[in-house]
């Protein structure tokens, strides 16, 4: 599985607080414990510029942490550029997939962009990760519940496009 390139993957939520580092750090501990990380790169964004340069929110931060989960990054907004460079850019809701789907081709969004929980062995239908940050804790520990049954399927798809 040796590639000239890393795979790139972004993580995309609404403003890169919450649920996109959570994503983010979830999936690159899970690529630290298969020795992956010189293959796969990860990154995460926001649709919006709100946060930019902010540390994830400290609800998430506290919930990752009890989990063992490092969330090291900082907000960023996703430009064009980012969805050109990445190789596969996963929404955490239908609106965050129709914010980016403006940003770039439709063949590019059919080929580079999904959402989330397409990859959610227990989504039932219900493809958007919610959104916690108006909400009480328990919100985080749910989406953290998601994000963690939901990476290693991501995984699996995409060592399957590394073969």
């Amino acid at each position: 599985m040796t590639l000239s390139k890393p795979f790139e993957v972004c993580f995309v939520c609404l403003g890169n607080i919450c649920r996109s580092p959570l994503a983010e750090g979830v999936f690159q501990t899970l690529i630290n414990k298969q020795g992956l990380e010189n293959q796969i790169i990860i990154h995460s964004a926001g649709t919006g510029g709100w946060h930019v340069g902010a540390s994830p929110d400290a609800r998430m931060l506290a919930t990752a942490r009890k989990k063992g989960v490092q969330l090291t990054s900082r907000a960023q907004q996703i430009e064009a550029g980012d969805i050109r460079r990445f190789d596969l850019v996963l929404a955490m809701d239908r609106s965050n997939l129709e914010s980016m789907e403006y940003l770039c081709s439709p063949e590019m969004a059919a080929k580079k962009l999904r959402l989330f929980r397409s990859f959610d062995p227990e989504a039932d239908g219900d493809l958007d990760v919610p959104d916690p940050y108006y909400g009480r804790d328990d919100g985080f520990e749910h989406v953290f519940q998601i994000v963690h049954r939901t990476c290693p399927p991501i995984l699996d798809y995409v060592k399957s496009q590394m073969e």
